[in-house]
């Protein structure tokens, strides 16, 4: 340990740790922008500089080990005169339009203007100039607005691993863009929307479908349906000062009615629906000789990464679509034909955690006779947005149950929503159709946790099924990789794009705590526990549309309303650049 003096405070630190982090070891905090928590340290943004007696200059307290007897001041009077002048520089080169901006009263710029008291423009020059970038179906990217912290660079470049983003130029003409400038729907991205919960400002934000959605359900000549996603009920509560990780499925439900919608449905009903069709897939391809190991397909941001980068191993993704996709197709023929409702007069909308959703429900393979399973997909970000527009106060909501006959689920859906659930859901019913009998223990703890690649043996009836749950897309190429090379040992391998899974969307309420994240994962295992219920084929109304519908898992019927097909985006790519 190394003894410091921060602020006149006796400090003990670890050898190695910044400065950074020994202040906040004693309750200091010091301001940051470029920073990012396990990433090494850049020091560019400069905002969280120090005065260190016997230096000459200002050090970046995020990139400078502590040292033994050092003496550190955080709030001289040249710390904060260089701080204000470094955010001042900011604002003069932003667009100012705070009123109007998506991230207002949730902007770390706008929080550091106030925090070092910004009352008047001090510097006047040129202001960049860029066009906006809306080509994406699922996001739009607004460089005016870019203070090049570099954050999303770093999140795409070294979390995911995906580059579709970096630094050009130098000077004031530096710019954070895509290869060639281009479009984002002709990049690499996969739209999963990491790079908006680290951005500290509104240079990149989600397409919103609010208007369209607002539109449908004042027509009268629609029948607006609205779904939840699991992650969403573990994560909206944060955006009203709840505890973090409360369950608030049944004031969700209750809103929503309020906001207009026809009815209410839980996605969580189509992921019991995905693993009986997904689990009864795997089955087959192990019993047939189908293509392994057999890959999930719930999540569209891994989907639109193989078909990108590896197109030439999609026949080992699984079939299935998405839940929500899943729901969609069910609202617009089970459902419709049940209600006496004309299909085209449905319009759903998907309520969801992520931002990819909004480009996979314009997918031209998820359809059924032309008609798209999902009209609209809103984040919970732009959920809360309607919800105070429409002057709805969550916190006083009384809970509702959801509509029925899809609106039951098991404790294997809830998980779906954070890294390994699917995999757990998925082998829960896999083994009981494989044995009759059920696992010993229905938690499977080494699928769980913040893992990069999780990996279980289950023993079904004498066989052991090696499995695999890969924890953000970052992770993927090793896995890839064996497969190509014909070294894959897995049977069945779940992929989430997103870090932790569906809990840590694109599009879920932007934060910079770790500890939300574990908060929201404890209330979707919680939510398992306590369910009457825990293995998706357990579900009555499942088993109801298999009796009523389906008639099987994997029939003909159910191939052409729950399953899909993928497309080589890598050839596309190519010919567009």
């Amino acid at each position: 340990m190394i003894e410091l003096s921060i602020n006149n405070i006796k400090v003990k630190a670890e050898e190695g740790m910044t400065i950074l982090d020994a202040a906040k070891s004693v309750g200091i905090k010091i301001p940051t922008l470029c920073h990012m928590k396990d990433l090494f340290p850049t020091g560019a943004c400069r905002i969280c500089v120090v005065e260190v007696d016997g230096r000459g200059g200002l050090i970046p307290s995020c990139a400078y080990p502590v040292e033994e007897g050092m003496n550190i001041d955080t709030n001289s009077r040249r710390v904060k005169t260089a701080r204000k002048t470094i955010v001042e520089l900011l604002v003069e080169n932003h667009p100012q339009d705070c009123l109007i901006c998506v991230r207002n009263k949730n902007c770390e710029l706008q929080d550091l203007s106030e925090i070092y008291g910004l009352r008047e423009h001090r510097y006047a020059g040129e202001h960049k100039d860029h066009a906006i970038d809306i080509s994406s179906a699922s996001m739009e990217r607004d460089p005016a607005k870019c203070i090049l912290c570099g954050r999303c660079v770093r999140m795409c470049n070294e979390v995911q691993k995906v580059g579709a983003i970096d630094f050009t130029n130098r000077g004031f003409t530096s710019n954070v863009t895509t290869p060639f400038n281009k479009g984002l729907n002709v990049s690499d991205c996969i739209l999963c929307g990491q790079c908006i919960l680290v951005c500290p400002t509104a240079a990149l934000r989600e397409k919103s479908h609010a208007k369209e959605i607002v539109n449908s359900i004042n027509d009268k000549n629609k029948y607006t349906i609205v779904q939840i996603a699991p992650a969403v009920r573990a994560s909206i509560g944060e955006e009203y000062n709840l505890p973090l990780g409360s369950n608030v499925t049944g004031q969700l439900v209750t809103g929503l009615k309020r906001l207009g919608f026809k009815k209410v449905f839980d996605t969580n009903f189509a992921a019991d629906l995905t693993i009986m069709e997904e689990g009864t897939e795997l089955i087959s391809r192990i019993k047939n000789g189908g293509k392994l190991p057999m890959f999930t397909s719930c999540c569209p941001g891994w989907v639109k990464y193989i078909e990108q980068n590896s197109p030439e191993l999609l026949p080992h993704v699984s079939t299935c679509k998405s839940p929500h996709e899943m729901e969609g197709a069910v609202l617009k023929t089970y459902y419709a034909k049940k209600m006496g409702l004309n299909p085209e007069d449905i319009y759903v909308v998907s309520i969801m955690p992520c931002t990819v959703k909004k480009f996979e429900s314009d997918r031209p393979e998820l359809n059924i006779e032309k008609l798209q399973d999902v009209d609209a997909v809103l984040t919970t970000r732009e959920l809360v947005r309607m919800f105070k527009m429409a002057g709805i106060d969550f916190n006083d909501l009384p809970e509702d149950e959801f509509d029925n006959p899809l609106g039951e689920s098991t404790g294997a859906a809830a998980i779906f929503g954070t890294s390994g659930g699917v995999m757990e859901a998925a082998l829960r019913t896999a083994y009981h159709e494989l044995t009759g009998e059920n696992l010993q223990s229905l938690e499977m703890f080494d699928l769980r946790g913040g893992g990069g690649v999780k990996e279980c043996t289950v023993d079904v009836d004498g066989m052991d099924v090696n499995v695999a749950v890969v924890n953000g897309i970052g992770n993927v190429d090793p896995i890839l990789e064996e497969i190509k090379n014909g070294q894959s040992k897995y049977h069945f391998i779940e992929v989430m794009a997103c870090p932790g899974g569906c809990i840590n969307g694109g599009g879920q309420p932007i934060h910079q705590k770790p500890e939300k994240i574990v908060k929201r994962v404890q209330a979707l295992y919680e939510i398992d526990e306590k369910a009457k219920h825990r293995m998706s084929h357990e579900n009555e109304s499942v088993k109801k549309i298999y009796k009523e519908f389906f008639i099987e898992p994997n029939s003909p019927k159910a191939h052409d309303i729950l399953h899909t097909s993928y497309v080589n985006r890598k050839a596309i790519l190519h010919t567009k650049k």
